[in-house]
């Protein structure tokens, strides 16, 4: 526990920093824009911190010492002094200058948070600007602002538009010759393509950028555009061509013995390595770079980096080892946003490393000390985004240590600040924190409300969370996830025998929808889905459909119900907690495809039955439904509700069923009933490492009987044959039989063609290309020899991310491979029933065809027809 002593020592500190800091100015820090900005040229290493008084140096002085106190980030003193260069050059009539200053002051002021300023700093060099005849200076003037005005319109939001500005800046650029700053330019526009999640778009960019440098003797800038590249790449999935790329950025920086860009190309190839699994790599690269001479400020960075990835491999003893290292490299570091941020990052893996290995080299009253620290820097700074973070994480800290009074008061000291200077990616974190605190003193009225305003900033940060946000370092499974889930876990306590209120069911549902979206933005890295229709309506047009929202809490399985023809939703829950839930899944994922494990796997789905189905039986009759369809939650993908079992029948043969990853996301529609038309492919030969269909060619022959086909086989089975097939005809139903994998990496979910593995984005990118000559949806993906990754347990959202990007208004997939002899009798039964019975839904069609398969003697076990799913529209 922290003594009361050491929170009083910490209020002294906080209030004497408060007192030597009189000024009162917004702070955000847009991160990493020092490491993309070409606009201020380099400067002496050390910084004179102390600020010149007016008279005391000329204009052109004034701007190197700007300059240099910019890049050691004290952003407030760099404004003050560039301010005062800014009035001698307005004195002095030297507008080129004054413009040049602007634009440099502009660039510091948005790194304070200050917009209005920023922008008008920025209107004011136009202004000049424009008054001025044209010459090279004047254009290369122009070219730098408008690539600053870009800088202010991404971080405001307006990525697009910034985008629109780097074209404008690129076009100078090109005027004038001048290569350099043009290819930076690209490359700062590749990071925003980045940041909205066309990495296809950065990607051919960057390329661009690469057979330019390739022309080009070896330099700082050619190593950077190749990391660049590199970086791209391996988050397209693209991991050996990445490698490759990245160690060509290595041979060029290590050709200049340039120490930071081959300390940045060997931490690119640490981050290569484990993306292939490959730690032994990545931590000899890590050591590759941690040996080489480089500024403190990007060494403290490197150790964080390896510090982090030491923990998260659970390589205790040697994260361990390096603590006094980093430590070390901390206290070399001048008070700066660098130093700061260092000190935060550290003090958060020391606490995880004392939580997950109960290390007692160091106390926790050493990790606050460092929080303490961190928070004196960053107002002495006047960083109010820094201390907002440095404040919340130490109240994060007592709130650990149980000490909730010290914590709830340090998260509403943070909340404020990052209230008061709009820093909304950090505020939900403070509101998430009160969401916490007040559940534990048992005040939930208040709790839901700081929970729900969490839940409304996510949702205004939805483009950014997408995307990796490298200056906070969450990942969505801890810093985002659990604010939905404990939020619906207030919603839907009862008290005594008093039921929850039903507008807290419906905010339930909303919430376990909306946290479905959320996970898959963060799969797609970028926030592609749009609600396509009100999920009221949706239920409505099927009136013997019911919906089953289920969602593993910690101590207890909720269920919501919603029933045609109903307002209030129903409810019921399961007291069990969340670690058998996962184990009983877990064990019947694992069993249910093997050969002989009937019995066991008829008793987990039993289990499984009475959480999900059997308290809701008398309703579902009264009701007489006849399709049941899920939002699944969690593990609860990865199980196929046809296996659930009542003791006599399994859910199969009561109820037609299907999957959503959200309502809002489909726009249901029964199929059109003039004659379907499909384009089949497939590869029934081995191909690309990956085993022989033998059974794939009578697969579509049997589907050709049944509706008109366009067929491509093997080597016809080509990712641009499809492409092109699929822009020429408007096919309603598309049908690959083929290997593919379902993975929660967007990068290892793909579908195998004859050329090469086309991944999820590229399948989207073939649909989108149809749907501008065809607008009219496909109605029917097929997937019928995919399978989900093994060893992912989170696999299943591959399927729910391929389902919702592919535009298809249904998929059907399997959640397993197997024998490829009963995937083409079911085929056939499935295209057979929805092509004679009128008015069959897809859903229907299906459950026929799995009842063909378990009433034949040799495919009765679950296995054979379970793992067939139908996602989205059911109809």
């Amino acid at each position: 526990m922290f003594s009361s002593r050491f929170w009083r020592k910490v209020q002294r500190r906080v209030k004497q920093s408060q007192t030597i800091v009189q000024r009162n100015v917004n702070v955000i820090i847009l991160v990493a824009l020092f490491l993309v900005t070409t606009v201020l040229p380099s400067a002496a290493q050390k910084v004179a911190i102390n600020i010149p008084s007016p008279g005391s140096l000329n204009a052109e002085n004034l701007v190197q010492q700007g300059r240099a106190l910019y890049e050691a980030q004290q952003f407030g003193d760099a404004v003050k002094t560039l301010e005062l260069a800014a009035a001698n050059y307005a004195r002095n009539g030297d507008e080129l200058r004054l413009a040049m200053t602007l634009r440099n002051l502009s660039l510091a002021y948005q790194e304070l948070g200050l917009w209005t300023e920023a922008q008008e700093a920025i209107t004011k060099g136009f202004k000049l600007l424009e008054k001025l005849n044209n010459s090279p200076s004047r254009s290369q003037i122009l070219a730098q602002t408008l690539d600053v005005q870009g800088h202010w319109q991404l971080a405001r939001g307006q990525a697009e538009t910034a985008l629109q500005t780097w074209e404008q800046a690129a076009k100078i650029y090109t005027q004038t010759g001048d290569w350099a700053k043009f290819t930076r330019n690209r490359i700062v526009s590749a990071e925003a393509l980045q940041m909205l999640g066309l990495y296809t778009q950065a990607k051919k960019i960057l390329t661009q950028v690469q057979q330019s440098l390739e022309k080009q003797e070896d330099s700082a800038l050619k190593s950077i555009g190749l990391r660049s590249l590199g970086d791209v790449l391996r988050i397209v999935g693209d991991l050996n061509e990445s490698q490759q790329v990245l160690k060509q950025s290595l041979k060029v920086a290590l050709s200049l013995q340039a120490n930071p860009e081959i300390a940045e190309a060997l931490i690119s190839l640490a981050n290569a390595a484990q993306d292939q699994g490959d730690t032994e790599a990545s931590l000899d690269f890590y050591r590759q770079a941690a040996a080489i001479s480089i500024p403190p400020s990007m060494r403290i960075q490197l150790l964080l980096n390896q510090f982090s990835f030491l923990l998260k491999t659970k390589q205790w003893s040697s994260a361990l080892a390096l603590v006094s290292q980093v430590q070390s490299e901390i206290n070399k570091l001048p008070p700066s946003r660098i130093a700061a941020y260092a000190q935060i990052n550290f003090a958060q893996n020391l606490a995880r490393l004392k939580q997950e290995a109960n290390e007692i080299a160091f106390s926790w009253i050493d990790i606050a000390h460092l929080l303490a620290k961190a928070i004196e820097q960053t107002q002495s700074l006047e960083d109010k985004r820094a201390e907002s973070y440095a404040l919340g994480t130490l109240g994060w800290l007592y709130e650990q240590r149980k000490q909730f009074t010290d914590a709830q008061s340090l998260t509403q000291k943070a909340l404020f600040i990052a209230q008061s200077i709009d820093a909304s990616d950090i505020g939900y974190q403070w509101e998430w924190q009160m969401g916490r605190l007040l559940k534990n003193k048992g005040d939930n009225k208040e709790a839901i409300s700081y929970y729900s305003k969490a839940i409304e900033t996510l949702q205004s940060l939805r483009s950014d969370l997408a995307t990796t946000n490298q200056g906070i370092q969450f990942t969505f499974r801890e810093s985002v996830e659990p604010v939905y889930r404990e939020l619906v876990e207030l919603l839907v306590q009862t008290k005594g025998n008093l039921e929850p209120p039903p507008d807290n069911l419906r905010q339930a549902r909303f919430l376990i929808e909306t946290l479905q979206l959320a996970e898959l933005d963060n799969f797609f890295r970028q926030a592609c889905l749009t609600a396509k229709v009100e999920i009221d309506q949706v239920v409505e047009q099927d009136q013997s459909a019911a919906i089953v929202y289920p969602i593993i809490l910690p101590d207890h399985l909720e269920v919501i119900l919603k029933l045609p023809g109903q307002k209030d939703l129903k409810h019921y829950a399961t007291n069990i907690v969340k670690q058998d839930v996962e184990r009983t899944l877990e064990q019947l994922q694992v069993n249910i495809p093997e050969p002989h494990t009937l019995r066991l796997v008829q008793s987990l789905s039993a289990q499984v039955y009475d959480w999900l189905i059997r308290p809701a039986e008398a309703e579902l009759g009264k009701n007489e439904i006849k399709t049941l369809v899920f939002v699944l939650d969690g593990a609860l993908r990865n199980i196929p509700m046809a296996s659930l079992y009542d003791g006599k029948q399994y859910l199969i043969e009561k109820y037609a069923l299907a999957l959503t990853p959200g309502l809002q996301l489909f726009d249901p529609k029964a199929l059109p009933k003039r004659q379907l038309q499909a384009l089949t492919a497939g590869l029934s030969e081995a191909r690309l490492g990956f085993s022989a269909l033998p059974n794939v060619e009578r697969e579509l022959q049997a589907i050709k009987l049944q509706v008109e086909t366009k067929v491509l086989l093997n080597q016809q089975f080509t990712s641009e044959a499809l492409q092109k097939q699929m822009k020429s005809l408007p096919f309603k139903v598309i049908h690959l039989a083929t290997h593919g994998q379902f993975s929660s990496d967007v990068n290892k979910t793909f579908v195998l063609s004859w050329d090469k593995q086309i991944k999820v984005n590229e399948l989207s990118d073939f649909l989108r290309t149809r749907e501008e000559n065809k607008p009219e949806p496909v109605e029917l993906l097929v997937l019928s020899a995919c399978e989900t990754a093994s060893g992912d347990n989170r696999a299943a959202l591959g399927l729910a991310g391929v389902a919702v990007r592919a535009g298809a208004r249904s998929t059907l997939a399997s959640l397993w491979n197997i024998d490829d002899q009963s995937t083409s009798i079911l085929m056939s039964y499935f295209y057979q029933e929805l092509a004679k019975i009128p008015n069959i839904t897809k859903a229907e069609a299906l459950r026929r065809a799995q009842l063909a398969l378990l009433q034949n003697p040799s495919y009765q076990r679950p296995r054979f027809w379970a793992p067939y799913v139908l996602v989205g529209n059911w109809l």
